[in-house]
This record gives C-alpha cells, structure tokens and sequence, in this order.
C-alpha cells in the first residue's frame, strides 16, 4: 500500500546502520513513484538508478554521500517508461555485487509489494526483504499474501513492520498493566 512508510522506514534503517558505524548505501527502487526525492539534499545536480540501469550514466555519477557519516545514496532518477525491464537488467544485478565490495549494509527501498512486480524483482537479488505495512490499513490476509510473494523468491523473509501504530488505542494492555500479574501475595 502507497503510503505506509516504507521509505521512512527504509531511511532509519539505514541511518541506524550507518550512525553504529557501518558504511551504508540507501537505493531508491522505486523507481515509478519515489518519495524519497528531496529527503537527502544533493550538492550538485546527480543522476539517480534509472540513469545507470538505462546505461546513461555510471555508476560514480549517481552516488551521493550525505550529512551523515558512512550514508551513501543513490536516488531513483528520472521516471522510466519501463521499470521491469531496468529492474531485471544484467546491470542491476552487476551493480549489486560490484556495491557489495564496498558496504557493510546496503538498503533498498521498492515499490509495495503486490502492487507491482518491482519488489519481488529487487529482493531476487537481496540478501533478505522486510514487509512494512501501517497499522489497520491492510487485513492479515493481504499480508500474507505479500510476505509469501516475498517468500517465493528464494531469500530470507525476516519480519514485518508494523508501522504507524497508535499506542493510545491499545485495546489489549501494556507490559505492567496485567492486573496483579507479579505482585507479592499477602
């Protein structure tokens, strides 16, 4: 689902990564709808993943560091008129393995799972894939739907994040708050 925070998500990850000091490299894959355009401000004008999929750019153009130290990005680029086939490109694939020679950790961030087939593709290549899903936005059937797509494609389902949870509404209690649960008996 658009919206849930996965970008968010997929931006603190990295950042934790990268601030207990391993060099992390956050990848835009979305490349049909990114919102993480402007959340890592650029000095220069840079190409992003679409550029060097589509073999106008290398790679060095498109990678950028931050204001944070060991984060690295690179951003989605200009919006193409076919993602699928960047995305199963040998070029990604080669990008990946010539990354991993220099990162500790590197986090991509797709389009929703289900929507389109962009996340399946991407996690083909990963070591492993997370589900974020906003609370009370998506029944348990939809998700695991998702996390079996994401199962299907070979690599380590590693959890879902529920994201957006508004603790105010707890109808179920909180750790502390389970009656007698602990106390001494007189």
């Amino acid at each position: 689902k658009i919206g849930e925070g996965k970008s968010t998500t997929s931006t603190n990850i990295a950042w934790a990564f990268a601030r207990a000091g391993y060099k992390t490299l956050l990848i835009d894959g979305d490349i049909r709808n990114s919102v993480m355009l402007g959340v890592f401000k650029a000095r220069d004008k840079i190409t992003g993943l679409t550029e060097f999929l589509s073999g106008t750019t290398d790679l060095s153009q498109g990678l950028c560091d931050t204001n944070i130290e060991n984060l690295f990005v690179i951003q989605a680029g200009s919006v193409s008129p076919n993602p699928t086939a960047l995305l199963q490109s040998k070029n990604f694939s080669t990008m990946l393995e010539t990354l991993r020679k220099y990162f500790d950790y590197i986090i991509v961030d797709t389009a929703p799972v289900g929507v389109v087939i962009d996340a399946a593709i991407i996690t083909r290549k990963c070591d492993a894939s997370i589900l974020v899903t906003e609370a009370g936005e998506i029944n348990r059937r939809d998700i695991q739907k998702a996390k079996e797509q994401l199962e299907h494609t070979g690599k380590p389902f590693l959890g879902v994040v529920l994201n957006k949870f508004d603790t105010s509404v707890d109808k179920y209690g909180s750790y502390g708050n389970y009656g007698d649960y602990g106390k001494n008996k007189k």
